[in-house]
């Protein structure tokens, strides 16, 4: 049985391979999206959304973030465009890796103020410990403390709460009560119901152990103890474990007043369509690199159409399990860089230097697969621009 082969277009360039040579690479037939939601959505989604740094600012980068406000905030009003909701200051943010506590809150207070004159767009935001030095947490009422910081400012810009997991927790928590008093006495005053964020420590080393347990069975029975006691200030859980099944096992536990919003950058198409027993929602860092994909594939299933969802969402795929492989805490450099060809910034430049966090390799591979799935927005300009960053690193096409 022959393999229909997409068409190719007339454009291509040469890209270094896995052997130290070039190849000549051409580019498929470009696939095209909407630029705003068509229809409606029957799953809650949310980009993580990347920021825009600044290249002008006279900064060290590495120690200070300097952000082009207008870039980034044009960005989220992209991702409310097509119907999805903007997960703010996470780690796809680059939250503990460039972006401090107090440039967090700065994008917080901008980003609300643009969803409200979006029309009240959706968009909720990451509160963690970050400000208190790890080496400075003595006590779990410490950690307590900072928790309460930052809830406490991110409701005064009029913010909705994304409860982040704490490096200060991972280091003094040392049983499922440890975890239980700091998440008890958090939830007991939260404004309105919170998203839970598990990380898993592939997305942030500090993290290895969350809920008092390397035991990752051991860890969910913890998790879902405390997410279930205080269902009525809980929206939802993001899981970030790259685990499938026991994602989909721990959604089955879960109080039917929780979702569950897949973080499962490897396997978030299946997770997504679900099962005859449930599915998840999503909030994802790799619907940064792929919004108008996700939108219209997530719009396709909620008009019954799964097949066309499958077929939209499926190839973008790879290219996610490209942009998020181990290292994973790297993967934002992927993101950016997508955000580059496609025109969102003009620059690839990021906080905390993080465009060097991936090899050239790294970045060929992901032009491939960002254009066999069809994702270069204008394939000309992101043409362009990889010639452009393979000639900076020493690569003319």
């Amino acid at each position: 049985m022959n393999k229909l082969v997409p068409p190719m277009s007339s454009l291509s360039l040469k890209l270094p391979t896995a052997g130290g040579g070039l190849e000549t690479y051409r580019l498929a037939a470009s696939r095209t999206f909407p630029a705003k939601l068509q229809g409606t959505l029957n799953r809650v989604a949310f980009s993580a959304a990347h920021v825009v740094a600044d290249p002008r600012a006279d900064v060290d980068p590495w120690l200070t973030a300097a952000v082009d406000w207008d870039r980034t905030i044009a960005f989220r009003e992209h991702v409310w465009d097509l119907g999805l909701g903007v997960a703010e200051a996470m780690d796809t943010a680059q939250r503990g890796m460039g972006l401090d506590w107090t440039t967090s809150l700065e994008l917080i207070r901008r980003s609300v103020n643009a969803a409200k004159a979006k029309g009240n767009a959706l968009v909720f935001s990451g509160a963690g410990t970050d400000h208190l030095a790890v080496e400075h947490a003595k006590t779990l009422d410490d950690v307590i403390r900072a928790y309460e910081e930052q809830i406490a400012a991110i409701e005064k810009v009029g913010g909705r709460i994304i409860l982040m997991c704490s490096r200060a927790l991972a280091k003094l928590g040392r049983s499922a009560d440890d975890y239980a008093k700091v998440y008890d006495r958090v939830l007991s005053q939260v404004r309105e119901p919170v998203i839970i964020h598990w990380l898993g420590d592939m997305f942030d080393p500090a993290l290895a152990g969350y809920w008092g347990t390397a035991d990752l069975d051991k860890a969910m029975d913890t998790a879902v103890a405390i997410i279930n006691g205080h269902a009525a200030k809980v929206d939802g859980v993001k899981v970030s474990l790259l685990d499938k099944q026991r994602e989909i096992d721990m959604r089955r536990r879960l109080d039917p007043r929780v979702k569950m919003y897949t973080g499962d950058d490897f396997n978030y198409a299946d997770l997504i369509a679900g099962d005859e027993q449930g599915f998840s929602h999503a909030l994802l860092g790799i619907f940064d690199a792929i919004a108008p994909a996700a939108s219209y594939a997530l719009s396709r299933l909620a008009a019954g159409d799964e097949a066309g969802f499958h077929d939209v969402l499926g190839p973008t795929v790879p290219l996610s399990r490209h942009i998020f492989k181990a290292p994973t805490r790297f993967y934002k450099t992927g993101i950016v860089f997508m955000a580059y060809l496609n025109g969102h910034q003009d620059h690839f430049t990021m906080v905390g230097g993080q465009e060097s966090a991936r090899s050239t390799l790294h970045l060929a591979e992901l032009f491939r697969l960002a254009d066999a799935a069809g994702l270069l927005a204008n394939p000309e300009l992101a043409t362009r621009r990889m010639k452009t960053v393979l000639a900076t690193r020493g690569i003319e096409s």
